[in-house]
């Protein structure tokens, strides 16, 4: 009988630790490895730097268009552009030019 009460009495000491141990554990995991863990973290912090390198570059692709955009309105039209996306649209050429097709497909 005595052993049987020590044995129950140490198991609530050790199942109350062994709760704590086990909540604390199950925490911390969620801490590294949950959806707002930071695991999470810093995937979305490398996808956010990702994008904005992305974003510098899609701007200065924007700015070279709007430059050739505006090279071809009525206003500060330049021969030259306009002679340049006519051949290329049309696929004209004169007897004393030589084409030089580059990879990317203009002229």
């Amino acid at each position: 009988m005595i052993v049987i009460r020590e044995l129950r009495r140490q198991g609530r000491q050790i199942a109350g630790s062994l709760l704590g141990v086990i909540t604390i554990g199950y925490f911390a995991y969620h801490a590294v490895e949950g959806e707002r863990g930071l695991r999470s973290y810093f995937a979305l912090r490398h996808a956010t730097t990702v994008a904005a390198e992305d974003l510098v570059t899609l701007r200065a692709e924007r700015e070279t268009l709007e430059q050739r955009v505006r090279l071809l309105r009525p206003d500060g039209l330049d021969l030259d552009m306009l002679d340049e996306r006519a051949r290329s649209v049309l696929g004209l050429v004169q007897d004393d030019e030589i084409v030089i097709l580059t990879p990317d497909g203009n002229r």
